[in-house]
């Protein structure tokens, strides 16, 4: 814009020259229209308008400036501007960009992440510096370092507290460490989504194996709690029945005999006629016979 004005100046000039040699009229009011358009044009190259929700960088002949808020500024005609966006940025780090990492056990897995990012206004200057553009930034500051700090968390973890049972924590210090080292460059990381964790061939491999070992433990397990219920049943029901045959042993005596003989006939005595050999003492047989029968 300041080289349009420049431009114009010089054709005003020219005009209104040749316009007062010739005593032209026209050629005057060209001259003029000329000297209000460059002024136009000069004004314009000084104000510089920043958008809502970016920051701007502003460098004259080499010297970078202070950070331009949102709305209009006024600056040197010779001053050029970059534009940030403060809007959160998303960092996808899957498909080709998925992350390869190894777990303390040497277990392959591949990390899809997600890294939420913005530009800090009052950064601005620094980012500038060390990056240059905001597609730069997070190709050069967010994206290696993301992808470092994923690597080196889950080298901390076992397979498998990476793919299953430590996926919050590992999810927390994943956001953790990149919040702190990418805060103080000026990056404001909002959020991290550890989306997705998938095993390697191999380790899915080796964690269907360590599966299938566990439910054979499993079942060794269950049938040897069950075999040992079962003999415990069977070695109560025998001391029981010892007991039970102990204390019958006891409790036989002659005279409970000959009481059982005694009661016996009896019982056959009130129903048929019958005659006995009367129960005898100790080592006696006692011998009852149905009359009825030859």
């Amino acid at each position: 814009m300041f080289v349009l004005f420049v431009l114009l100046l010089i054709a005003a000039a020219v005009l209104f020259f040749v316009g007062r040699s010739t005593e032209q009229r026209g050629l005057k009011l060209g001259a003029l229209g000329a000297l209000i358009a460059s002024l136009f044009a000069g004004v314009t190259s000084c104000v510089h308008v920043i958008s809502a929700y970016e920051v701007g960088v502003p460098v004259t002949f080499g010297k970078v400036g202070a950070p331009l808020n949102s709305g209009v500024n006024i600056t040197s005609p010779f001053t050029n501007i970059t534009t940030f966006s403060t809007r959160p940025v998303d960092l996808n780090l899957s498909d080709k960009d998925v992350v390869e990492v190894r777990s303390s056990q040497g277990g392959v897995m591949y990390v899809e992440v997600t890294v939420k990012w913005a530009v800090t206004p009052a950064k601005a200057v620094e980012l500038y510096k060390l990056a240059g553009s905001e597609d730069a930034i997070q190709q050069r500051l967010v994206f290696p370092d993301s992808r470092e700090i994923i690597r080196n968390v889950f080298a901390r973890h076992t397979s498998e507290e990476g793919y299953s049972s430590a996926r919050e924590k590992i999810n927390a210090e994943i956001g953790d460490l990149i919040t702190e080292r990418l805060v103080p460059r000026g990056i404001a990381v909002t959020t991290v989504n550890l989306r997705n964790v998938k095993p390697s061939d191999q380790l899915q491999g080796q964690i269907d194996r360590k599966i299938q070992q566990q439910q054979a433990t499993e079942r060794a397990t269950e049938a040897a709690r069950t075999a040992t219920a079962e003999s415990e049943r069977r070695r109560i029901e025998a001391e029981g029945i010892a007991r039970a045959n102990k204390i019958l042993n006891n409790s036989l005596t002659d005279k409970i005999l000959v009481n059982q003989c005694i009661d016996a006939f009896k019982d056959a005595a009130a129903k048929n006629p019958v005659y006995a050999v009367p129960c005898g003492g100790t080592g006696a047989n006692s011998l009852i016979v149905d009359g009825t029968k030859k």
